[in-house]
Formats: structure tokens, C-alpha cells, sequence
């Protein structure tokens, strides 16, 4: 399964959408030339089994002593959910915050102290729900070997958290392929792709938007 072949997949049901001539806003007003929604591979039968068989294909290659998946919450639950069933490995995943109400729990599922863990992820931008979900892991006694996402933006915000954190991270695919297949395929201009590693080199700054 190769990028190439996720960043397909992710382009033609609109999970990835490239759109530098009328830029998406985010909430925190920075103004990008994409936007990531891989909750559409759920109901896109031919590209989540492809999503999944990938995120398999890391941990057995990458986390080969994998004893259980965590997903983030809420994007990384259903994947860590068909990737847990898929391995027949527990699964379970994080909340973004603590019940409060019942046992007050922020880890849902069974965590034994010292199992084995791979968080399961859908996106990462600046990392920092990813690398938040990694210290509550450990906090509760989980060895967390490392995160296995479907795609990364590569900021470099993101390569920060995650080091450190001591966090390590496999993505499925990255900003670089798909700016690539979406100029193969004509989804883009050839001149945009410049203006969408700009805008990943440094978000906060509207300069990515002039002309090359």
C-alpha cells in the first residue's frame, strides 16, 4: 500500500480537499489552502479498507509487539476500533477530558500497567492531541511504542511536539505525496503546489497565498 495509493483514495472522496485559490479558515483564523476530513474514509468502503490495511501493515512492521490500540478522540476511535478487530488485539481509546459523572474514567477499555500500546490516529497537524493522548497512556502505566496516523501534515510545529514527547510517528501518507498525486491528477495547478508547502512551512503567515 503505497502513499501514492492513499493519497488517491483520500483525494477522490474528498477526505484531503486542496483548495489554494479560496482558502479554507481554520477556527484559529489561520487561513489554509487545505482541509483534512479522513472521517470521510468511514463511509467509503474501498478506500477505509485500504485506510485500515495500512494502519495494520505499520504496527505489524513498525510495532511487531503491539498489545493493544488506543484511538485518539474522538476521529481515531472507529479506526483504532476496525484496526483492533482486524489484529485481534484490545482496543480502546482516550477522551478529551474525564466523565463526570459514573467512575470519572478518560481512558475507556482495559489498560493493564506496562502493555504494549499503539495510539491510532487520523491526522496530525501540531500534534498536540496526539502527544496529549500519549502522556495520559503512560500516566495510566501503558508502554506507548509509538502512533500510527493516516496522514501528516509534516509541520514542523508537529516533528517538534512529537520529539519532545519521545513520540514516534507513522503516517500513512503526507502533505509532500499528496501535493504531488493531486498535481498528476489535475486536482491542482502545477504552480499551487509551492503555495501549499509554503502554507505548511509556516501556517501563521498569509505570504503563502502570493504569487510565486
Amino acid at each position: 500500500m503505497s502513499k501514492q495509493e492513499i493519497a488517491r483514495g483520500l483525494l477522490s472522496i474528498g477526505a484531503v480537499f486542496l483548495r489554494p485559490e479560496e482558502p479554507f479558515t481554520w477556527a484559529s483564523g489561520i487561513q489554509s489552502p487545505i482541509y483534512c476530513d479522513n472521517r470521510l474514509t468511514l463511509t467509503a468502503p474501498d478506500v477505509r479498507i485500504k485506510v485500515e490495511q495500512g494502519l495494520v501493515r505499520i504496527i505489524q512492521e513498525c510495532y511487531p509487539d503491539c498489545q493493544l490500540v488506543m484511538g485518539t478522540s474522538t476521529a481515531g476511535i472507529a479506526h483504532a476500533a476496525i484496526v483492533g478487530h482486524l489484529m485481534n488485539l484490545p482496543m480502546g481509546y482516550v477522551r478529551g477530558s474525564r466523565k463526570d459523572h459514573g467512575r470519572t474514567n478518560q481512558i475507556e477499555g482495559k489498560l493493564v500497567p506496562g502493555e504494549k500500546t499503539v495510539v491510532i490516529e487520523d491526522l496530525i497537524s501540531t500534534a498536540g492531541s496526539c502527544c496529549e493522548t500519549v502522556e495520559i497512556l503512560r500516566e495510566a502505566g501503558a508502554e506507548v511504542l509509538g502512533v500510527a496516523s493516516i496522514f501528516t501534515y509534516g509541520m514542523q510545529k508537529g516533528l517538534d511536539r512529537l520529539a519532545e514527547h519521545n513520540t514516534e510517528n507513522h503516517s500513512l501518507c503526507d502533505l509532500d505525496t499528496l501535493v504531488e498525486v493531486a498535481v498528476e491528477a489535475g486536482y491542482i495547478k502545477p504552480e499551487d503546489k509551492n503555495k501549499i508547502l509554503r502554507f505548511r512551512k509556516n501556517p501563521s503567515d498569509g505570504g503563502w497565498m502570493k504569487e510565486d
